[in-house]
């Protein structure tokens, strides 16, 4: 279970998709007017993580490899189409005000970028747990942004009026709001170095792009795929090499010990 708690831990706080990833970022800026659309957005995307990862995890031995990307697609529509229908039928308040961003959900990054590089090459279990964790680190972020639009354009917290109406700030719960906090929040974090996928100034790694999306392009992208590709290859031919010297160690060492019998 170790390994299931450090996939939450990864996806709330050391991965998280907005505040590190900068992932996701069409529902972030466009359904956070209140902290409860941040909630039923994070929550409805949680729902279909968890269950995408468990089932793409469970079928990766199954999938063709070239097919995999439409697989996954139908996979993920299915998901979200079901939770579309319960939205309708049991809250169809919040379906109304989540609108069109509940069926793009379909082609949400985050989504798509855990099957593609976790749930496909591991385990149902801990994939289910990723995708609790980068569920709720989704919905964390969406519920924070929600909490200071809301508060700050409509002076209200989930319907509990808290600043007069003489000092609300429109401005924040209309479009020009969410790029208002989302540009302070990255501000923050490159101010303080903190992981973030636009640090330019934050340390280097060896992929050709630096590890920062600040500095990436296409070809980098590519390029960084290869250079990821190639470590895997040489840290499985390591082990394998290891796995050999180990064997041959302990087979010489078995021939040493008959031989003294024998003696």
């Amino acid at each position: 279970m170790n390994k299931c708690t450090e996939r939450l831990y990864n996806g709330i706080v050391k991965e998280n998709p907005t505040f590190i990833l900068m992932l996701g970022m069409c529902p972030t800026l466009a359904v956070t007017t209140s902290a409860v659309n941040g909630i039923g957005m994070g929550l409805s995307t949680t729902v279909v993580l968890m269950f995408s990862n468990m089932i793409i995890s469970a079928l990766r031995k199954v999938i063709p490899d070239r097919v995999r990307i439409p697989a996954y697609i139908v996979i993920v529509a299915s998901l979200v189409t079901i939770v579309q229908l319960l939205l309708q039928a049991y809250v169809p308040s919040l379906y109304s005000a989540l609108g069109i961003y509940i069926p793009l959900i379909v082609v949400n990054c985050i989504i798509l970028g855990r099957a593609e590089s976790y749930a496909s090459k591991n385990g149902s279990l801990v994939s289910t747990f990723d995708g609790i964790g980068m569920g709720l680190g989704f919905t964390i972020a969406l519920t924070c942004i929600g909490f200071v639009r809301e508060l700050l354009g409509s002076g209200a917290v989930f319907g509990k009026m808290l600043i007069p109406e003489d000092y609300h700030i429109a401005i924040f719960v209309l479009a020009p709001g969410a790029f208002f906090v989302l540009a302070i929040l990255t501000a923050l974090q490159n101010k303080f170095k903190a992981p973030c996928a636009t640090n330019g100034s934050g340390p280097k790694s060896r992929l050709s792009c630096g590890g920062s999306c600040l500095e990436c392009t296409g070809s980098t992208c590519m390029e960084n795929h290869k250079i990821l590709d190639t470590r895997k290859r040489q840290a499985e031919e390591e082990s394998l090499a290891a796995g050999k010297t180990a064997a041959a160690r302990k087979e010489a060492e078995l021939k040493a010990s008959a031989s003294r019998k024998d003696d």
